[in-house]
């Protein structure tokens, strides 16, 4: 199998690490990925100016950088608080393991496609990359039985454990998210934590929407599932939610997204909201 032969939801992790790249370039930026360059590539960087349109390839759509600071921020809260077992559901090229400074005796488990970790793996130890953690792959389909995998890498359900999920679960049918937030929500002891990114139903009737989706259907990766009600969603799976908000509310916008470009009180508006919850 090449190192480099990823399809469908797993090459447009190659996008995401390109918009990670282009934001670390940036003398104000939010974090720095050193290696989102390396695992982009160049076809990481013609995905992105193919998805977005020509303005927001160039100068950058905020949302992406604004995600991943909010997620590093409420991963930093969990560690914080006294986590030290991590697990990325559909880590894709998440660098965090490598980036991020992580107490003394933390173990992160990324759970992913084999060929995505595979990637991700060949592309850093050329860069001679070294964890800052106990980093464990878990290389398994989120469709598969991948909290039976996770449990064979070491992970223990009776302590705490800090989860997250970036831009992942509206890749998947409402049926196969719920059952990841649910059966993550069962190998959680108390005082575990996750968080988690979701879009609104708007996304889909938004005209200047039309086209982006179109460009995901053509590439076998479309985006499935919406909710508009995003902590009724975690609710229902297990979880006691803390935080919903969105790009350009308190907490949440970094200078980046005003709070007027996004206002609550217009409905069809395409929204994406930052959920964070516990057990």
């Amino acid at each position: 199998m090449g190192e480099d032969k990823m399809n469908g939801v797993g090459e447009t992790a190659r996008w995401t690490a390109a918009a990670r790249a282009r934001e670390s370039a940036r003398p104000d930026r939010l974090f720095d990925d050193p290696y989102a360059s390396l695992l982009a590539g160049p076809e990481g960087a013609e995905l992105l100016r193919h998805f977005h349109t020509s303005r927001a390839s160039d100068e950058g759509n905020p949302f992406l950088p604004i995600r991943t600071r909010w997620f590093d921020d409420t991963i930093g809260e969990g560690l914080a608080a006294g986590l030290v077992q991590v697990v990325g559901l559909g880590a894709g090229l998440d660098t965090r393991a490598y980036r991020l400074a992580w107490p003394a005796g933390t173990t992160v488990y990324e759970v992913d496609q084999p060929t995505v970790l595979s990637y991700k793996r060949a592309v850093l130890d050329r860069a001679d990359a070294v964890p800052r953690c106990d980093l464990r792959t878990v290389p398994v389909d989120l469709g598969d039985d991948w909290d039976a995998a996770l449990a064979a890498a070491g992970h223990d359900p009776q302590v705490p454990t800090l989860w997250f999920t970036e831009g992942v679960l509206f890749y998947l049918p409402k049926k196969l998210a719920d059952d990841v937030v649910r059966r993550a929500a069962k190998l959680s002891a108390p005082g575990s934590r996750l968080s988690v990114d979701l879009i609104g139903t708007g996304i889909y009737r938004f005209p200047y929407m039309k086209s982006f989706l179109r460009k995901l259907e053509d590439a076998n990766s479309p985006w499935r599932f919406g909710t508009d009600d995003p902590g009724g969603f975690l609710a229902d799976n297990g979880w006691t939610v803390d935080v919903v908000t969105e790009p350009g509310r308190p907490g949440a916008e970094y200078g980046r997204w005003s709070s007027a470009a996004n206002p609550a009180n217009l409905p069809d508006l395409p929204r994406s909201y930052l959920v964070a919850a516990h057990v």
